[in-house]
């Protein structure tokens, strides 16, 4: 699974000479928490609701409200930006940037190649492609094995399921501590759970679970 896949390829942004108070009204009126930074067609920085709270006077100020909006409309984004951004090739693999997220606690990863900005993933994109590799959302049955982690199980599982003419949309296999293999599959249309279950006891398959799923957009 590439970055280039999942990643958002409309990107929002501003410049450095974008004064904070119109970066946090831009946050706002699109509810985004991030703002990459551009100026002459190149990545410079990155904005968020933290850099902006941080540059913001606090509650316990003296400064009348007149002095506050003028300070925000005369502070420049490129004045209290975080300039060390951590970037993402569009064509890393989307567990690279998640790995990269979790490691650098942060909920965006620009995507830029060739120092040119081809598009932002986000901590929602990945929420999002992990929905739909798992198949999540789309009508049909989820059959759930709990099998020995050996060659052939999978084979043997999906040879079944083609036996009965059955549409596989989606596969996910999670290996357990024990030693022991989780391979959850999703299927397609309505299918006669009770047949299928029997039909697996006979091969001698440990079909743990059966869940009928609904239609949900993403």
């Amino acid at each position: 699974m590439a970055v280039k896949d999942f990643m958002t390829r409309k990107v929002v942004y501003i410049s450095p000479d974008t004064t904070i108070a119109h970066a946090a009204d831009m946050m706002r009126e699109q509810k985004l928490h991030r703002l990459p930074v551009i100026e002459n067609d190149q990545l410079v920085g990155l904005v968020t609701e933290g850099t902006i709270a941080e540059a913001s006077p606090s509650k316990a100020t003296s400064l009348s409200i007149y002095e506050m909006n003028y300070l925000l409309n005369k502070t420049k984004v490129g004045d209290v930006m975080i300039r060390d951004v951590v970037t993402i090739s569009q064509f890393a693999s989307l567990e690279d940037a998640t790995y990269l997220m979790l490691k650098n606690k942060i909920g965006i990863l620009p995507v830029v190649d060739n120092e040119q900005l081809y598009g932002v993933i986000t901590d929602r994109d990945i929420f999002k492609a992990f929905l739909e590799v798992s198949g999540y959302g789309e009508e049909g049955v989820r059959l759930r094995f709990v099998t020995e982690n050996k060659v052939g199980v999978l084979e043997q599982i999906i040879r079944l399921l083609v036996e009965e003419n059955l549409n596989i949309s989606n596969t996910v296999n999670i290996p357990r501590k024990d030693g022991k293999v989780v391979i959850e599959v999703q299927l397609a249309g309505n299918i006669d759970t009770v047949l299928l279950k029997k039909k697996f006891e006979e091969h001698a398959i440990e079909l743990a679970e059966i869940t009928h799923t609904s239609a949900k957009a993403l």
